[in-house]
């Protein structure tokens, strides 16, 4: 399949400025992106977030958690952490020595404990005990982005919002639907094209790219989606 090409600035080992090409792929159609969006419906009619949680509170934990780390492995470590600080309360007047045994094995846990504590702190100190369900307050949280919010108020709300993780970002490029060089303007991408259900799209895109449409050998023989892809190259975010 043919793939259309940009060239993009580098840095080789020596700091020597380089050009490098970057792999651009032909755009979906208005009725090749209705079609995809049919599609990820019908196969996900009711996707959710694989991690597991029982409210608020867990839920943001988690997901600042899973950030370059899987889900599955955040679903070992959160039992423990949630036992030993059940709410922010707990949390905010933790050791941080602490906290980071609990979640040693997850990836950044340095980062991540410091941050889940300071933002048990704001949440304790400046929204009185309670997690705000606005994206402009959640990302003032320490170690919440604009993705983390978005997946929390997504799962947690049905919020109409689209979050663009690495796969969602690689599907979104192999379908022709973006070819943005960064989440959130993947993300602007997805939504325009979208409107609708992007709650629901999102982690369709999630759980297909993470099974189906993976980054490395595809399962392309078996896949729904294969009429509408544009390419299996390998895009990271």
């Amino acid at each position: 399949m043919k793939l259309f090409c940009d060239k993009i600035g580098l840095k080789d080992g020596r700091g020597k400025f380089m050009q490098q090409e970057r792999a651009k792929v032909k755009p979906s159609t208005k009725k090749e992106i209705k079609e995809i969006k049919a599609l990820f419906l019908k196969h996900y009619p009711n996707s959710v977030t694989e991690l597991t949680y029982n409210n608020l509170y867990e839920l943001l934990i988690s997901v600042i958690l899973s950030a370059q780390c899987t889900d599955k492995r955040v679903n070992i470590i959160t039992p423990a952490l949630f036992k030993a600080y059940p709410d922010s309360i707990s949390l905010a007047n933790a050791s941080l020595d602490e906290v980071k045994s609990y979640i040693s094995t997850c990836s950044f846990f340095n980062n991540k404990a410091k941050n889940l504590i300071k933002m048990a702190q704001s949440v304790v100190e400046n929204y009185g005990n309670k997690i705000p369900l606005e994206r402009d307050e959640l990302v003032k949280l320490a170690g919440v982005g604009q993705k983390t919010a978005n997946v929390v108020m997504i799962e947690y709300t049905g919020a109409n919002l689209m979050a663009v993780d690495t796969h969602v970002y690689r599907v979104a490029h192999r379908l022709g639907l973006s070819n943005a060089k960064t989440a959130i303007k993947c993300e602007d991408e997805l939504s325009l094209k979208f409107k609708t259900d992007l709650h629901l799209l999102h982690q369709a895109m999630v759980l297909f790219g993470r099974y189906q449409c993976k980054a490395i050998k595809p399962e392309c023989e078996s896949c729904f989606m294969s009429k509408h892809c544009k390419s299996t190259q390998t895009f990271k975010v």
